[in-house]
């Protein structure tokens, strides 16, 4: 399947001060298969390892300083010769800090030997930023990527040339059932492969079932996380969060007596590692919007929205009959596209209890709101009270409906909203 971050991988190749890259993720959202289906269309030849518990490789990062003796263990290591700029070195599974202080070395020389490293434990990295490492972050794949791997490449140009253009899109109802059928299936690579396999509902279920119990193991088995039962409660507690009208994080939903100060660090871990997603609440606007949030006021959300069908145990004619449901996918899929976009979250809340789902500030620093308008919600004024406050250039209402412009509000069909990058 054809995943976007190609076209970065490709860049950081051609790049002249290349250097090893990191790239992180949650599991099973399809970093290794992207690693490897780019080093077979782009190199001579591809040698990979698998770092985990692998003593023999990190004792060789541990001990060996020198690049190019580096480079000759680990060509004894694999059987093949490695390239200066024709083999691409794939370590996967990187959860040593020995071995990413290796890589430091060899972003430290300028060197020739193109290393990608892959780890789902971004704490790992944080004390390594600098020059000498390239970072990347990938997820699961956005309604874009799912459209491309059901041959539907068409309509995502008709969708982005209707964005840019503010003009209808022909294929409005199309976009529309496919997007419904992306709440259930959601974006994780495997899933996706098994509805365009013709298997069931159930059988996606299952495994969906199966990676958020891989997610939970990998909090339970993580050996630098103190609150491990409190990481697994945030987690279970989710679905019941987000299917609160008011969907402010509350801890109370996880049980009697349970207090901000107690979840602060393992909220912060998830919300490090992509496994939520956070907006905080802000009661006025100014830039940045940083400065006007509260930081005890926030929302988290599911990392994937086919996850969260599930994990709020949804079925097809529920979701299809049940609008309240269906906006809570809504809300969770404009969270995660705009976050993989490179936005932070916020979300407007006044006095008076107006709330607009979410504001935004784009590179430009331009301050955009997005307000959410379903059939439960068609006479939403959130965003209009918002307007008449605060000075926005633009401001979009994310709706069931074509591409529209009324009164200075852009309405944006929900299919659309991956063309909300922040180039």
């Amino acid at each position: 399947m054809e995943r976007k971050i190609e076209e970065f991988f490709r860049k950081w190749k051609s790049d002249i001060i290349r250097k090893p890259m990191l790239l992180y993720g949650p599991k099973q959202i399809g970093k290794t298969f992207s690693v490897l289906s780019f080093g077979e269309k782009n190199y001579k030849n591809v040698v990979y390892f698998n770092t985990e518990n692998n003593k023999e490789l990190i004792e060789l990062f541990t001990k060996e300083k020198a690049t190019e003796k580096i480079i000759l263990n680990l060509s004894l290591m694999i059987g093949e010769t490695i390239l200066k700029e024709d083999t691409l070195i794939i370590l996967d599974n990187v959860n040593h800090i020995e071995i990413i202080k290796g890589l430091k070395l060899f972003g430290s020389e300028h060197s020739a030997y193109h290393i990608i490293a892959i780890t789902s434990r971004r704490e790992n990295l944080n004390e390594f930023k600098g020059e000498e490492l390239q970072f990347k972050g990938m997820s699961s794949m956005d309604f874009e990527e799912y459209l491309w791997a059901h041959n539907e490449k068409n309509l995502t140009d008709l969708i982005r040339e209707s964005f840019t253009k503010r003009k209808t899109c022909p294929f409005h109802k199309v976009a529309l059932d496919y997007f419904q059928n992306y709440l259930e299936v959601g974006g994780m690579p495997e899933v996706i492969q098994a509805e365009l396999d013709g298997k069931t509902a159930f059988e996606r279920e299952a495994i969906k079932q199966k990676i958020i119990d891989i997610y939970k193991k990998e909090v339970a088995m993580n050996p630098t996380l103190i609150d491990i039962p409190r990481g697994l409660e945030v987690i279970d507690s989710l679905s019941d969060q987000l299917k609160k009208d008011n969907k402010k994080f509350q801890y109370g939903t996880m049980g009697s007596g349970k207090r901000a100060k107690e979840y602060e660090s393992v909220i912060n871990y998830l919300v490090n590692n992509q496994l939520v997603y956070r907006s905080y609440k802000i009661k006025n606007v100014k830039s940045p919007l940083s400065t006007s949030k509260d930081v005890d006021s926030f929302k988290l959300y599911a990392p994937d929205t086919g996850l969260l069908y599930t994990m709020l145990h949804l079925n097809y004619k529920k979701l299809q009959t049940d609008e309240n449901m269906k906006e809570t996918l809504y809300e969770n899929a404009i969270a995660k596209s705009l976050a993989e976009n490179g936005y932070s979250l916020f979300y407007y809340q006044s006095e008076g209890k107006a709330e607009v789902n979410f504001v935004v500030q784009n590179r430009k620093g331009l301050i955009l709101p997005m307000e959410i308008t379903t059939k439960t919600n068609s006479k939403a004024k959130s965003l209009s009270v918002f307007m008449k406050k605060y000075t926005v250039p633009e401001a979009y209402r994310i709706t069931e409906n074509n591409f529209q412009t009324k009164k200075d509000i852009r309405y944006i069909p929900i299919y659309a909203i991956f063309c909300l990058d922040n180039k």
